[in-house]
């Protein structure tokens, strides 16, 4: 027998689907900022390591740098744009990183990568972090606050 539905069967249907839906958009909130900051996580840690083989390659000679300078690479480009690598004959490039990653908390899509991220100089105190002639860390420009508690330019 094929019967229509009564108007308080559609609207308890209807009400009921959105309760389900209320109930739902706060969990999707969450992983989407959980996977926002696993994604933070990675990028901090590929772009550190990324800086750190800089380092380890100017110490053992095989990226040119003055005497005065720390060592640290000069700024983010350099780590996926590339370096002559002095070792060489033919001083072919040296890439740390693929790409630049984007801090995902940046809120200009269109923004550089580069310009996503905050610098810190080898000389600036690790208290209030400041770009200089070098890159020695980076950090995420968002005032926000991970599910941890800890800010995310703390990360």
């Amino acid at each position: 027998m094929n019967r229509g539905f009564t108007l308080i069967e559609l609207v308890v249907t209807l009400a009921i689907l959105g309760l389900l839906a209320g109930m739902a958009a706060p969990m999707l909130g969450r992983l989407q900022r959980e996977r926002k900051e696993n994604e933070l996580r990675r990028d901090l840690r590929e772009i550190r390591t990324a800086i750190d083989a800089y380092k380890t390659d100017t110490e053992d000679g095989r990226i040119a740098t003055s005497v005065d300078a720390s060592g640290y690479p000069p700024s983010l480009d350099v780590l996926w744009k590339g370096v002559p690598d002095l070792s060489r004959p033919d001083h072919r490039m040296i890439y740390f990183l693929r790409r630049l990653p984007r801090d995902p908390f940046y809120p200009d899509q269109g923004a550089p990568a580069d310009q996503t991220w905050g610098l810190r100089s080898y000389e600036s105190g690790p208290n209030a972090p400041e770009p200089g002639d070098d890159v020695y860390d980076v950090h995420s420009l968002s005032p926000g606050v991970g599910l941890n508690g800890v800010p995310y330019r703390d990360w």
